[in-house]
């Protein structure tokens, strides 16, 4: 077994489980069915030359229940976490990923997940697949056709600067407290607390700062979207005053909900254009409430090409084609 950079593997057994569940109408993703996504994606891996694996030791074991259930040759490296079922295994796992130098990274969750890796290593090469709820950052990807991609690169069947697309980024400072990041919207709600993270109310929104805005998505990209559609490939992003005006928008911010909300003005921004801020106030980053903001605390937002690089499926298997990487004489 010719020895390979592993493959990272982190699943986050909360995603598909939150608050939208109950007051919207967002499915549910049990974790049998995150371990099944991972088998298939293993199985996916392996035909196609992959044999090394580095995985989150995830609260649930999720990704070690899959790897159980596989039969063949290949090496497994386990990357432990503190197991808080919260962001920070997420966090805390892409550092020890780094470490290891895996060539690339399945992640199965949503936006938040993504942005979690994202803060543990900035400079990954992801494929994240869909688990979670308003997701715009990970694929809607059959797991299987995932892995073999992930697989191809891994075994040098297919070269890796070919198959991956950089993405943006929202970097956020905060006066006096740590920066944090984003990698579809920043928002600024008038809400004090964090409380149940989700955001839910139209009415509670003052301003946003997007990296994409898709009209066919959920959530505050699709806000954007309705107005000014901006893809994830057109260069800067939107910024979006909310909460005033005399129109609004009727948008899905969550799965099965619609509200109206107000707009008083959106406007597109350039790469590393800065946006100033004033608290108080609760910063949102892709779909979930984190930050709290003091009254006169200050805080600004810039979007840049900085993201993670993510693999396009399509186009790894294209070239797989092309190359003959799965054909062979009987």
């Amino acid at each position: 077994m010719m020895p390979q950079s592993p493959i990272g593997i982190v699943v986050n057994p909360s995603s598909g489980k939150d608050v939208r569940r109950l007051v919207a109408k967002a499915s549910v993703f049990d974790n049998r069915e995150k371990s099944a996504i991972v088998r298939r994606a293993l199985v996916g891996a392996i035909n196609a030359g992959a044999n090394h694996f580095a995985y989150m030791d995830d609260s649930h074991n999720v990704a070690q229940s899959a790897l159980d259930d596989l039969q063949g040759e290949y090496k497994t490296t386990r990357v432990d976490c503190p197991k808080t079922a919260t962001a920070l295994d997420t966090e805390r796992a892409a550092k020890a990923l780094r470490e290891l130098d895996c060539i690339a990274t399945l992640i199965l969750g949503g936006d938040g997940t993504s942005r979690a890796f994202t803060k543990g290593w900035r400079d990954a090469i992801l494929l994240p697949v869909s688990t979670g709820t308003n997701n715009v950052f990970p694929r809607f990807a059959e797991a299987t056709v995932a892995g073999a991609a992930l697989g191809l690169i891994a075994s040098g069947k297919i070269p890796l600067d070919e198959v991956t697309e950089a993405t943006k980024l929202i970097d956020i400072t905060i006066d006096g407290d740590a920066p944090d990041i984003a990698l579809i919207d920043a928002v600024v709600t008038s809400e004090a607390f964090v409380g149940a993270r989700a955001l839910l109310e139209g009415d509670e929104l003052q301003a946003a700062v997007l990296t994409r805005a898709d009209p066919a998505a959920v959530g505050i990209t699709a806000l954007g979207g309705l107005m000014h559609p901006l893809t994830e490939v057109e260069p800067g992003g939107l910024l979006l005053s909310l909460g005033k005006g005399n129109r609004f928008v009727n948008a899905p911010i969550a799965p099965g909900l619609y509200q109206q909300v107000r707009v008083e003005s959106c406007n597109p921004v350039a790469y590393n254009e800065v946006m100033d801020f004033e608290g108080p106030c609760v910063i949102a980053v892709d779909g979930e409430r984190e930050r709290s903001i003091r009254p006169g605390q200050k805080f600004q937002m810039k979007i840049s090409l900085t993201g993670p690089l993510v693999i396009d499926i399509e186009k790894a298997m294209k070239l797989a084609a092309g190359s003959g990487a799965f054909v062979g004489h009987m």
